[in-house]
């Protein structure tokens, strides 16, 4: 399944723990239909020690999000809805992202 957000994006979490907050997208699977935002979703992992850490304790990971639980934010700081414009130049034809919202690119 093709999703309307990608790498980079700054989205709002609409939903849970993290409700209203914004973050940049880092992370993207397709197939899960999961988002890593950064910031977001944080949980603490106990570590043991280790050869790779020696110390162990308390790691704070950041966990991926449901893609529907996420909504891009425009230009303005709105959120929106992805659409698609196609444009052409010189007999090539490209897709552009735009915003639902004021139609500007994403």
């Amino acid at each position: 399944m093709k999703l309307k957000i990608k790498k980079g994006d700054t989205v709002l979490i609409r939903t849970g723990d993290d409700v209203g907050k914004t973050g940049r997208v880092l992370e993207v699977d397709s197939v899960k239909l999961r988002v890593l935002v950064e910031g977001i979703n944080i949980h603490k992992k106990h570590t043991r020690p280790s050869a790779a850490n020696q110390q162990g304790g308390i790691i704070s990971k950041e966990l991926p999000v449901h893609y529907s639980n996420v909504q891009l934010v425009d230009s303005d700081g709105k959120p929106t809805r992805a659409g698609v414009k196609k444009e052409e130049k010189g007999g090539v034809t490209t897709s552009l992202r735009i915003a639902r919202t004021n139609g500007k690119e994403i």
